[in-house]
């Protein structure tokens, strides 16, 4: 914590990020829940980042920037899960569930770290067992082999 941060955090409250940087966030969180982000998982990531109309016109960079932002407000990256429970708009909410499970299952099998992460972001963003067992029955068909 800076000088600035230090001097001014019990009179001026922190700036809530956008619900867009908290997708982007939950979405590195899934990436990196076994303890490591590989090549793979990063390409995941970037693609899914060019593809969604939340990050149109936004740069990679920056918002791997403000993601790390997120992480530093709460000080580790296990600790910045509950950055998620911010995002405002249950959709983004629903797209974050979604998309953390798309990431989890692309790697060919789900490890304990990242159905932990799943279960936690259904309990925080309130997504009913059904629907959650919608989401994974529909990846588990894209993934199938």
């Amino acid at each position: 914590m800076g000088l600035l941060s230090r001097l001014t955090a019990n009179v001026m409250p922190a700036k809530k990020p956008a619900d867009e940087v908290l997708l982007f966030h939950g979405m590195l969180l899934m990436a990196g829940a076994d303890g490591s982000l590989e090549e793979e998982e990063k390409s995941t990531v970037s693609a899914m980042f060019d593809t969604l109309p939340e990050f149109q016109g936004k740069d990679f960079g920056d918002m791997l920037n403000q993601a790390n932002k997120v992480v530093a407000r709460f000080g580790t990256l296990k600790d910045s899960i509950k950055a998620l429970a911010e995002i405002q708009n249950p959709k983004i909410q629903m797209k974050c569930f979604v998309l953390a499970a798309d990431i989890a299952m692309s790697s060919g099998d789900v490890d304990e770290s990242e159905d932990k992460l799943l279960e936690t972001m259904q309990r925080m963003f309130n997504i009913s067992d059904e629907n959650a067992s919608k989401v994974l029955e529909v990846l588990s068909w894209k993934y199938a082999q």
